[in-house]
This record gives structure tokens, C-alpha cells and sequence, in this order.
């Protein structure tokens, strides 16, 4: 039974790491980009570490597990700030909502 739930941990695990990969990819300017990357990779690893407490199920892992999830937890949400804000401060050019104007700005189409 514990190696079924393995596997879908690992499998959910790799699905939002994937999902995080796309984010990276798709997503238009770097603001959103962090964010689709700092969600989706955090719930990633919490899974894939998860699956590992699952796997050993040993009184020493489990605390190690949890204080892994919990430095990612507290640490991820900062840096992706930091980030961001570095990012606005430098003057990245960012996103706008407007896809008419972007482009009527990008090839005076209407």
C-alpha cells in the first residue's frame, strides 16, 4: 500500500515540477514567470520530500522532511519577493494586460 502512495507523490510531484517548467516557458514577463515557478516548484519538492517520509517512515527522516518543507516554505516566498522586486526596481519591462494595444503597438493591427 505505501508504495502506491510513493508513487502518486512522485507523480504529482514530477507533474508540478513540469507544470513549473511550462510556467517558466509560457508565462510573458517575469514576475509571473517567478510566480508560476516559485508555487508550482515548491509543491513539488514538498511531495517529492513527502514521498521520501512515506518511503522510510523513520522518526529521524520525517523530522528531517518536515524541516526541509518548512526552510522551503519560509525561504521561497522571500527570495521570489526579492526577485521581483529587484526586478521592478531595475526596470524590466513587464506584461501588459491590454493584448489590443500590445498589438496595435507591435504591428498596427486593429
Amino acid at each position: 500500500m505505501s508504495e502506491i502512495v510513493i508513487g502518486i507523490l512522485v507523480l504529482f510531484s514530477g507533474g508540478f515540477a513540469l507544470i513549473a517548467a511550462l510556467g517558466i516557458l509560457r508565462l510573458p514577463d517575469v514576475l509571473l514567470r517567478m510566480h508560476g515557478s516559485t508555487k508550482a516548484g515548491t509543491l513539488a519538492c514538498g511531495l517529492a520530500m513527502a514521498a521520501v517520509a512515506v518511503h522510510f517512515g523513520d522518526l529521524a527522516i520525517i523530522f528531517r522532511v518536515v524541516a526541509i518543507v518548512a526552510f522551503l516554505l519560509l525561504t521561497a516566498p522571500v527570495a521570489a519577493h526579492m526577485i521581483g522586486r529587484a526586478a521592478v526596481r531595475t526596470g524590466v519591462k513587464l506584461w501588459q494586460r491590454d493584448g489590443e494595444d500590445q498589438r496595435a503597438k507591435i504591428g498596427g493591427e486593429d
